[in-house]
């Protein structure tokens, strides 16, 4: 007849109460539906799911999140948004999340410590369960705070600042040494290093690996740019061009190395040829540029879903977890801006 449900209050009023009595369960198990799924036959969530469709429930987070002191949310802090690794590190962490249970809060440093400080101290305030966090130089202080909060912390792509803590990342001194020792193997002698700042710890590892496989550890030439994106890869371009190329170069990310890529091809320079060029991360746009881009593979999707088990393995279980420090291995991708044999 087109007439509203008059049995219960107005729809943006509607309580777990209304729900369970339409559903014909009790309000905790509503509640345990809602926080718990997994306690529940399922049979009776698909019930109760058909209950909240149709009074047109709307669970009230802040309110629920007060009552229990801690909500079912944990943050994620990457160093930058817009760099396509921490998307698909941002994909495994969402359906990591998704499966559980949990909400997510996704926020960026853009690799400043002020910035940070204020993300983190935001996520405490909002009552996360957990924060899974890529810092830009240790956060060690705001990470006390906030597991005197009681709020599980996992170092993301960063290897852990204590022994009481999860982490998972990757072997960047390793990823550093493969790059270099590929671009020697290809015949490079002069080899210049185009990086972000050295208080990213990855920044730093990468050199060290680069170093290392160097002979005696020298013939690393550093050009240091303060973001590591497309446009900074192109300006440090025009820095080499001007102070002579060198024979090969690698790249701290691949953003870097496109933007080198554009930068030295419109010079003329005959990449692959010329000039040997590696990035890291082997993002999607790595393959399809205009010269296909060797790089360092990271498992982006693996980092962020077994970061986030951890993280949630110790928000359901805190006295039962057992800390992990997960190290993963970086993978050479040779393409054709390193000359493989037939080009």
């Amino acid at each position: 007849m087109g007439t509203s449900d008059r049995t219960g209050p107005a729809r943006g009023a509607v309580g777990i109460r209304e729900v369970a009595r339409r559903a014909g369960v009790s309000p905790g198990t509503v509640s345990n539906v809602l926080n718990r799924p997994d306690r529940v036959a399922a049979a009776t969530r698909d019930r109760v799911h058909a209950a909240i469709r149709e009074l047109g429930f709307v669970r009230n987070g802040s309110a629920s999140t007060l009552r229990a002191g801690q909500g079912r949310t944990v943050g994620l802090m990457v160093l930058d948004l817009a760099n396509p690794f921490f998307t698909d590190v941002a994909r495994g962490v969402e359906d990591a999340v998704y499966e559980r249970g949990y909400g997510l809060i996704l926020c960026s440093s853009s690799a400043l410590a002020e910035r940070e400080a204020r993300n983190l101290r935001m996520l405490a305030e909002q009552r996360v369960r957990g924060v899974l966090l890529t810092p830009v130089d240790g956060a060690a202080e705001q990470l006390e705070v906030l597991r005197e909060r009681g709020i599980a912390t996992v170092m993301l792509d960063h290897t852990a600042t204590r022994a009481q803590q999860c982490s998972v990342a990757v072997d960047d001194v390793a990823g550093g040494d493969l790059a270099v020792r590929h671009l020697l193997d290809r015949g490079a002698r002069e080899i210049a290093y185009v990086t972000g700042p050295p208080t990213i710890r990855q920044c730093a590892d990468r050199a060290a690996g680069a170093r290392r496989a160097l002979p005696d550890g020298g013939g690393l030439r550093e050009v240091v740019v303060p973001t590591m994106t497309v446009r900074a890869g192109q300006e440090a371009a025009g820095t080499l061009l001007a102070e002579g190329l060198p024979d090969a170069v690698f790249c701290a990310n691949d953003l870097l190395a496109l933007g080198m890529l554009r930068a030295l091809t419109r010079a003329g320079v005959d990449v692959g040829r010329d000039v040997l060029l590696i990035g890291y991360d082997d993002i999607e746009f790595s393959a399809e540029a205009a010269v296909p881009l060797s790089s360092v593979r990271q498992p982006t999707y693996r980092l962020g879903r077994v970061a986030t088990e951890l993280l949630l393995d110790e928000c359901d279980d805190p006295d039962g977890h057992a800390h992990q420090q997960v190290l993963f291995q970086p993978e050479l991708v040779v393409r054709d801006s390193t000359a493989p044999a037939g080009r």
